[in-house]
Formats: C-alpha cells, sequence, structure tokens
C-alpha cells in the first residue's frame, strides 16, 4: 500500500508540469486534413514576425510541424509567457500550440533593460531641462512678487485693526501667491495631474495635523478674536476665573497678568476666550460693603440711621449713587446690617476706603452706645459637674476700642502696580495685541 501511494505522489509530480504547460489558449475547430510543409512554414513566418515586433521575445523561438506551434527559449518577465498562447492561438491553421519557454534567471540579462530604461529616462530629463528652468523662473517669479508685497507693510496696517492681523493677512498672500507659482510651474510642464495628488494628500496630512494641534489652533483663533473686540486694556484690573492681576500684555499666544502680590500670571488665550471675565476698571465708580453685627436689644433703626449718615459724612463716599444701609439678616445672637457705598477707585484707593468706612461706622455705632457683640452660644452639658468651695473669676470684658470718625486715613489711590504694569510694557520683547484702536466690549 506504502508502494502505490508512493509510485502515485511521484506521478502526479512528473504530470504536473505537463499539464501546466498545456494550460493555456489552445485553438478551437476541426483540424484540416491538407496541413504540409509549406503551411506549417508559413505560420512559422507569422508567427516568427508577430513576436519580432514585440519586446521581450528576443531569445524565443518557434517551430511548427503539421500545425503544432512549439516555443522555446527565455524571457525577462514571467507575464509574457502566456501571451505567446494567445497570440499563437489567433493564426489560422495552428492545431495545437506546445509552450516550453521558461523565465531567465541571467542577472546580467535582467539588468539590462534597467539600465536601457535608466539610460532613456535619463535622456528624457536632460531633453526637459530648458522647459523645467523656464516653469521654474515663472513659478518663482510669482513667488517672489507675493513675497515682496507682503513685506509691504504700509497697506496691511491700514486695513487690519492691529499687528497681529496684518501678520495674517501677509501670511494667507504668500501662501496663496505660493500655491499659484506652483500651479503655473506645474501647467508649464503639463503635470497639473500632480497637483491633484498633491492637494489630496495635502488635505489628508492636514486632516491628521489638525486633530494633532487643535489645542493650538483653537487658541490661535482665541488670540484672533480677543484681538479685534478686546474686553480688556493695559492696566486694567481683571477676574479671569478666579486670577485677579492687572493687564499687562496680550500676546498671540497667551494673557499676561501682574497680580497684586507682584506676580506673573499666564493665561493661554483659549482659557480666556470662554472664561467669564470680571474687569473692575472699566468704570470708575465702584461698590464696597461690609457686614456688622448688631446686638439685638439695640435699636436698629437707630443704628442704620447712624450708619447711614457716617457713610453720607465720608468725603470719599459718592453721593451718586448714594450709600445704603439694610438689615440682611437674623443670626442666633447678632443682627446682621450691611453698609454700602460708592467710591471714585480712580482718585482713591479701595481697598483703604472700605476700611476707613468700616473704621467710621463702628466708631460711630459705639459712641451712640450701640452693641455691636460678638456671637456667643450656650452650651448644654449633661451629668454632674465637682463641686468647688473657690469662687469663680469672671474675666474682665475687654475694653473697647474708641475711635473718632474724623480721623481720616490717606486715601490716595495706591499706583505702585500701575507703575509696574508700565515698565513691564516698555521692556517686553514680543509684539502687544492691546491697542486703543481695537473696540471694546
Amino acid at each position: 500500500m506504502r508502494a502505490f501511494l508512493l509510485t502515485a505522489i511521484l506521478a502526479l509530480t512528473l504530470w504536473g508540469p505537463s499539464v501546466s504547460a498545456q494550460g493555456g489558449a489552445q485553438p478551437s475547430g476541426a483540424i484540416s486534413t491538407t496541413q504540409d510543409s509549406a503551411a506549417d512554414a508559413a505560420i512559422q513566418r507569422r508567427i516568427q514576425t508577430i513576436i519580432a515586433a514585440l519586446d521581450g521575445y528576443d531569445t524565443v523561438q518557434v517551430t511548427v510541424q503539421d500545425g503544432i506551434v512549439t516555443f522555446t527559449g527565455e524571457v525577462l518577465d514571467g507575464e509574457d509567457i502566456p501571451r505567446l498562447d494567445d497570440l499563437a492561438a489567433r493564426v489560422d491553421g495552428v492545431v495545437a500550440i506546445e509552450n516550453e519557454v521558461d523565465e531567465s534567471t541571467d542577472v546580467a540579462q535582467r539588468l539590462d533593460p534597467v539600465v536601457d530604461r535608466f539610460q532613456d529616462r535619463l535622456a528624457q530629463a536632460v531633453a526637459y531641462l530648458p522647459l523645467v528652468a523656464i516653469a521654474v523662473s515663472a513659478g518663482g517669479a510669482v513667488i517672489f512678487g507675493g513675497i515682496l508685497l507682503a513685506r509691504w507693510e504700509a497697506p496691511w496696517r491700514r486695513l487690519a485693526p492691529n499687528g497681529f492681523i496684518a501678520d495674517i493677512y501677509r501670511m494667507v498672500l504668500r501662501l496663496v501667491f505660493v500655491l499659484a507659482g506652483v500651479v503655473i510651474a506645474l501647467d508649464i510642464l503639463n503635470a497639473t495631474a500632480v497637483l491633484t495628488g498633491l492637494l489630496g494628500a495635502a488635505g489628508i496630512v492636514g486632516l491628521a495635523v489638525g486633530f494633532a494641534v487643535r489645542d493650538t489652533v483653537e487658541n490661535f483663533i482665541a488670540s484672533v478674536m480677543l484681538s479685534l473686540r478686546q474686553p480688556f486694556r493695559p492696566n486694567d484690573f481683571v477676574d479671569i476665573e478666579g486670577s485677579m492681576g492687572s493687564v499687562i500684555r496680550l500676546t498671540s499666544r497667551a494673557t499676561v497678568l501682574l497680580d497684586p502680590n507682584g506676580n506673573h500670571v499666564r493665561l493661554p488665550n483659549a482659557t480666556v476666550f470662554k472664561s467669564k471675565i470680571i474687569n473692575y476698571t472699566r468704570n470708575a465708580e465702584r461698590r464696597f460693603s461690609f457686614v456688622l453685627g448688631i446686638d439685638p436689644a439695640a435699636d436698629l433703626s437707630a443704628a442704620r440711621r447712624i450708619g447711614l449718615s457716617t457713610l453720607e459724612g465720608l468725603e470719599f463716599v459718592l453721593d451718586d449713587p448714594a450709600p445704603q444701609v439694610w438689615i440682611s439678616e437674623a443670626g442666633d445672637s447678632t443682627i446682621a446690617v450691611e453698609f454700602l457705598g460708592w467710591v471714585n477707585q480712580r482718585e482713591v484707593n479701595f481697598a483703604v476706603a472700605r476700611g476707613e468706612a468700616l473704621r467710621s461706622v463702628m466708631a460711630a455705632l459705639t459712641a451712640a452706645d450701640i452693641g455691636l457683640p460678638e456671637p456667643t452660644y450656650r452650651l448644654a452639658i449633661s451629668g454632674t459637674l465637682p463641686t468647688t468651695t473657690e469662687p469663680v473669676q469672671t474675666p474682665a470684658a475687654a475694653p473697647r476700642p474708641t475711635a473718632s470718625p474724623a480721623d481720616v486715613e490717606d486715601l490716595a489711590a495706591d499706583t505702585t502696580i500701575e507703575r509696574m504694569v508700565d515698565e513691564e510694557r516698555r521692556e517686553a520683547k514680543s509684539d502687544d495685541l492691546l491697542s486703543d484702536a481695537a473696540p471694546e466690549e
């Protein structure tokens, strides 16, 4: 049994090449009985003439006997072998085809066509050099003209609201002229089809880069929007989502603040654009407020009148809008009364003015014997306390400080931060997008 299987496998192996050789196109129809040597010679000449006109069949030999065409020899490309079967099958008088052509493995023969193709392409490139020079010159002239026009700052400064937008205009102009130069050069070379492939590849690359740098793009767009509609000016005291400080400058990437402690705060423009911005400097008038706890046994109406008259008597408190006093809350041990007033923060220091108003109101209420008690709490302790024969000493109440409402501190506006900001702006190396010419929001 084992010997039988080995014999069968060997037979199939020997039969395989013969079957594959006969697997090409074969002529169909009836076989003529008048085939002679003249007809065979005519068929041979016809096939030889055809393959001589084709490339790649220089070493292929053709023999015809009794209408049977036999091909021998070698070709460089294996795909050329089946074409011989198709060619011979179309010749009248062919009875069968024996294709014994093999693919050549000779290194020298396979390299010769490569060298020929390289020489042909080199010759074609040399012939194209004058045309390439003209195309490059034309495209370069267009690009150079765009660069010169973009460098001319005067018209762009007039058209743009600020220098940052002017730079964007010039960058777009340069890009347009570069694309125009490339298109003109390719059109001269009759290679505009290349531009379609380049634009398609650029679109895919641009999409990938856009996803990779979308935060940078978002920040760039926010910079453009902030420079067009400016929500603050230099030295404005702002609060941007909890970051407080005076504005130093607005750059193409970030907004730089100087906080009250003299520290720099750098906020990305994308964050600034999306955040809530509180500008304390935009309006000269600013309201202060504070709350005092009044003794529940005191006359609350009198406390309101005294507090209101005290605020109205302070020179730095504005008459319009007028100060106000109201009871805001009833606590466990005190009544919360809120006092409000307006000041011109460009003439006085807001923090000092608020503190002085608080001191004056407390002094006036104390002088009128209106109590300002501290919050007290009653504790209930369960259980039996230990007895003692020593008397319990009650601590004496601390004396309440007395002050005269007439004692007024120096309320002049503090310009320390403002001077620091001005110095920073003078020494800054980067461009500032803040401009008085830009509209304010």
